[in-house]
């Protein structure tokens, strides 16, 4: 798995206002190719996305040229994109840790 931290330095929007503009959005992400999962980001520095891509040429390939020019339109600004492989996964929610998207067996951690 492939990680993309795109982050875009703006005033921290309402609940509300992030909604409506992740809701507005959402629809050209959903067959985006190679795109997995996104997360919409508000926060004190501003918005943006944790993206997870099948690999680095999908992310790359999504953040053409095109792309730059629509989100500098789009928020006046431009925004910042870090690449970050994906090895491990420390995943709760299935009860698992995943190396490489397969589950492995880990010991309990002692405690102190």
């Amino acid at each position: 798995m492939f990680i993309a931290i795109v982050q875009i330095p703006i005033e921290p929007r309402s609940r509300e206002d992030a909604v409506k503009a992740a809701t507005a959005s959402a629809p050209s992400f959903v067959a985006a190719p190679g795109l997995i999962r996104k997360y919409y980001l508000n926060g004190d520095s501003g918005g943006g996305g944790v993206y997870l891509w099948e690999s680095r040429e999908a992310a790359e390939a999504w953040y053409d040229d095109e792309w730059w020019v629509r989100a500098e339109k789009n928020f006046g600004v431009r925004p910042t994109v870090n690449y970050y492989e994906n090895y491990v996964v420390v995943d709760n929610a299935d009860d698992e840790v995943r190396i490489d998207g397969e589950p492995i067996n880990l010991q309990p951690a002692a405690a102190e």
